[in-house]
């Protein structure tokens, strides 16, 4: 029998058309992605902004590595929940100054139903942290994640 071997490097491909000075339309795959600016920004508030949009990536990374993580574990995981409360320094996206790290502190909030025992949550509470590249790269910007873990025991 031979294995199978996924490739470890991949080159992922996006598209950006920018039809105004605010609004991008982005290509992915067959998939598109809106993005835009409230109308305070200047923009016509058809989508999330950029950084919202980044914020949303966070979420998505969260669910996705976690599940990743409890099937390889056989951990069940019902009726998960993830949300972020993001501190955005603005100096930077206003032009006023550069800015270091434009999201100093992120709340990550985590609530799901398991049969897991404690010992197995902590483990997928470390391997999110190893596998996450959204919150990785985020952390890696300066950006202190705290997360906050909301398990209900079944």
């Amino acid at each position: 029998m031979v294995a199978i071997r996924e490739k470890t490097m991949v080159t992922i491909d996006l598209n950006g058309r920018c039809e105004t000075g605010t609004l991008t339309r982005v290509r992915i795959r067959e998939h598109e992605i809106t993005i835009d600016e409230p109308v305070a920004g200047g923009g016509t508030d058809l989508a999330p902004t950029p950084l919202g949009t980044l914020l949303a990536s966070l979420i998505g990374c969260t669910n996705v590595i976690l599940h990743k993580i409890a099937k390889r574990d056989g951990v069940p995981i019902e009726d998960m929940d993830v949300t972020v409360r993001a501190i955005l320094d603005r100096r930077g996206t206003t032009l006023q100054e550069e800015v270091a790290v434009p999201f100093p502190d992120i709340a990550l909030g985590i609530s799901f139903a398991t049969a897991a025992s404690p010992g197995q949550v902590a483990q997928l509470r470390a391997d999110l942290g190893r596998f996450c590249p959204v919150a990785k790269i985020l952390r890696q910007a300066g950006t202190r994640i705290e997360e906050t873990w909301n398990v209900t025991h079944r």
